[in-house]
Order: structure tokens, then C-alpha cells, then sequence
């Protein structure tokens, strides 16, 4: 076993599936991602292509079961291979890696009818998938004030919903809309279904796609739903059953997230060694000066703290155990981690790093989102706090160790 196999308990043959994962991106994506990222015809073309080669080469949606069409990985093992895939985003959907946290919401709470008509396709990248679940007018970090309401009306549900941030709805095949269906329920947490809704329904309608940050090809849509009716039969799950399966959805998918932004640190880390390397000013290179050196030894302190702390999260949620804390810390400490070494890396690269010629500007824009979406700092900074004082109102002392 060489170094990171020791260290991390990655198997010989996860390595080997971990380094042609990124040989595939550093040699097949990265050099065609600012075409794909731009979402015009030549951009899906080649994307097509791409994906076609990481299906021949058995890298293709390694996250899923082989049973519904993915690569069958375990939990753990996928997680060390987001870390590589994280180097580009294009790379997520050359890879079909876009659909994991979709196919496994379907998978586990689809009907076998469900699983036919959108997961299937779906994880064989012919269709592709979106959620309805943030709101412009409300909170994202407390859902149960969500106005998106559905009712039934004999054999059809009745939708009516208004959304943002739903990413990816201006390509999707269908989106799965979380609205409450339980109004009359005591419990707020139990209120929600998730429903799945074609994008070509009558009534369902894309206001716009939303311009942000970062995002040059789009996706981020705002949409309403006047009136959409469905079979009833599209309910995913039980009513009332919603906020379960969002959970289910979003825990493993911060753990990933977690792990790609390692991988965008890493890329980010990498163009900074070796511009320091290569950089000759003011009478020496710039990895002979102090300061660059700082900047190095930081990033590369702070890239392994975010990583052990990951990877920890990752083992606790593979073992069944609560790692509600975990997964708050490393998604605050994993969001700052990703702006500052890319940060680093700007100013390392000086006028180049602020240009276009390099991919820096883009990550740095693309990095800012990660302090908000699936829930901002603020809400999971109170979660850690009141987790752990809790833990002092039932117990004299608190280990640290066992949380």
C-alpha cells in the first residue's frame, strides 16, 4: 500500500479506480469544460462524447447500484472518488455523477413504475433530473415554512408552487416537488410530500433562469406551478413523508459536496506550487519568499484538516451513526477551506489569477455558493452549538471524541 491507501484505508482496487477517474478528468475534461460549460450545442456534443468514453472505460455513475444501471460502489469508496471528480464541474456530468443524490432518492422511496419511467433513464444519463424545493420567499434553512401546497382531487394531485434555485429545470425531464399535502398535521416536520412532476405538464412553467454568480451556462431556475395535475400515483414515498426523504437526499450529498470541494482546493492548490515555482520576482522565485510559503504550508494544513474531518463524517454515516454535528462542522470549515486556498491561489497568480487564462476566477466565484446552499453557515454554526450544549444539560462532561 503506498501513502494515501495507509492513511485512509482506501483498498488497492478503489485506488486504481480513484486514479483513472482522474486521469479521465485531467485528460478529457479539464481541457474541454469551458465548451461544456457553456451549454450550447457544441458543449452537449461533447459532452455526449464524454460520456459515452467514461461508460466504455467503467467509470459511469459509480455512486448507483449496478442494479438500476450505475458503477455499484460502496458509500465509502464512492466518497473517495468525489474527491477527484470535484477537480471540474463539468466533470459530474461526464461521469453521470449529477444523478446520485436523485437515484438515490428514487431508489430507495420510487414504485417499480417510478423506477421505470424516470430513474432508469435517468442514472443512463437519457433524461435528466431537478428538485423543487427552495422558495424566493422563504428561508431555505427552515423548510417547514414552505407555501408550495398540493391536494387531491380524485385519481390527480393538484400542485400549486413557486420555486427557485431549482437547478437544472430549464434540461429536465421531470422535477420532484416538495409541497405540503398535510396542512391540518400537528407535527410541521410531517406536513411535506415530494411529488414528482414532468416538465412538460400544462401549468408548469420556467419564469427564468436565474443569473448568479459563478455560473455561466445556467440552470438555477425560477418556476411556478398554476395548477398542475398529476397522477396520483406520481406521490414519491407516503404523505407526509417529504422532509424524510429530502434528509435522505441531502445527507450523503453534503458529504460529497464536502469531497469535491477538496478536490477544486486541490486543483486550486496545485496551480499555486507550481506558479510559486515557476514565478521569478523581485531577485528570487516566489516559493523562496516567506509569504508564498505561508500560503503553501496553510492551504495544505487546512486541505488535510477539511479531509480527516470528511472522511470522518463519511465513516459515521456509513456505520448508521448520527453525524449530524460532523456534517455541520465540515460543511462551515470545508466552504472556508475551498474560498481561501483558491483565494491563496489568486494572489499567488497576481493580474493572471483574476483573467479568464486561468480557471482561478471561475472557482473563486463558483466557491462563495458553498457558504449557502444546503443550508447556509449560520444555520449549521447553530446546530453545532446546540448539539453540543445540549450534550453539557445531560451530562457532567463532554468527550469530544464521542459525538
Amino acid at each position: 500500500m503506498n501513502g494515501i491507501e495507509q492513511k485512509f484505508g482506501i483498498s488497492p482496487h478503489v485506488m486504481e479506480i480513484r486514479n483513472k477517474v482522474r486521469r479521465f478528468i485531467d485528460e478529457n475534461v479539464i481541457p474541454v469544460e469551458t465548451v461544456i460549460e457553456k451549454g450550447e450545442e457544441e458543449g452537449r456534443r461533447v459532452l455526449k462524447e464524454l460520456q459515452a468514453l467514461a461508460k466504455e472505460a467503467g467509470i459511469w455513475a459509480l455512486g448507483l447500484p449496478k442494479e438500476i444501471g450505475g458503477g455499484g460502489m460502496k458509500f465509502m469508496d464512492y466518497v473517495y472518488i468525489n474527491e477527484v471528480i470535484g477537480r471540474s464541474e463539468a466533470a459530474m456530468f461526464a461521469l453521470g455523477t449529477h444523478t446520485a443524490q436523485d437515484g438515490t432518492m428514487l431508489n430507495l422511496f420510487g414504485t417499480e413504475e417510478q423506477k421505470k419511467t424516470w430513474l432508469y433513464p435517468m442514472v443512463n444519463g437519457e433524461i435528466n433530473p431537478s428538485v423543487g424545493l427552495t422558495e424566493p420567499n422563504v428561508a431555505g434553512s427552515d423548510p417547514t415554512l414552505i407555501q408550495s401546497t398540493a391536494y387531491l382531487d380524485g385519481d390527480e394531485w393538484v400542485i400549486n408552487a413557486h420555486k427557485w434555485f431549482t437547478t437544472g429545470a430549464n434540461r429536465a425531464a421531470f422535477t420532484t416537488v416538495f409541497c405540503v399535502t398535510e396542512p391540518e398535521e400537528p407535527n410541521r416536520h410531517k406536513r411535506a410530500s415530494m411529488i414528482i412532476v414532468p416538465t412538460n405538464t400544462p401549468g408548469y412553467e420556467i419564469d427564468r433562469v436565474v443569473p448568479t454568480m459563478g455560473h455561466t451556462s445556467g440552470g438555477h431556475c425560477e418556476i411556478r406551478l398554476t395548477n398542475v395535475r398529476v397522477p396520483k400515483e406520481n406521490l414519491l414515498g407516503g404523505r407526509g413523508e417529504g422532509f424524510v426523504i429530502a434528509q435522505k437526499r441531502l445527507g450523503p450529498g453534503r458529504i460529497y459536496h464536502c469531497m469535491r470541494w477538496l478536490g477544486q482546493s486541490q486543483r486550486a492548490f496545485d496551480l499555486m506550487c507550481n506558479r510559486a515555482l515557476n514565478r521569478y520576482a523581485h531577485g528570487s522565485l516566489l516559493s523562496e519568499k516567506q509569504m508564498i510559503q505561508k500560503f503553501i504550508a496553510d492551504s495544505a494544513t487546512e486541505i488535510q484538516s477539511a479531509r480527516l474531518m470528511t472522511l470522518e463524517a463519511a465513516r459515521k454515516i456509513d456505520r448508521g451513526e448520527d453525524a449530524r454535528i460532523d456534517i455541520a462542522m465540515i460543511k462551515v470549515y470545508g466552504a472556508k477551506v475551498l474560498h481561501d486556498v483558491i483565494d491563496r491561489a489568486i494572489q499567488v497568480h497576481g493580474a493572471l489569477g483574476v483573467t479568464a487564462d486561468t480557471p482561478l476566477e471561475k472557482m473563486y466565484r463558483e466557491a462563495r455558493y458553498a457558504r449557502i446552499y444546503d443550508g447556509p453557515d449560520e444555520a449549521h454554526t447553530a446546530t453545532i452549538a446546540r448539539r453540543i450544549l445540549r450534550k453539557y444539560q445531560q451530562e457532567e462532561s463532554w468527550d469530544p471524541a464521542n459525538f
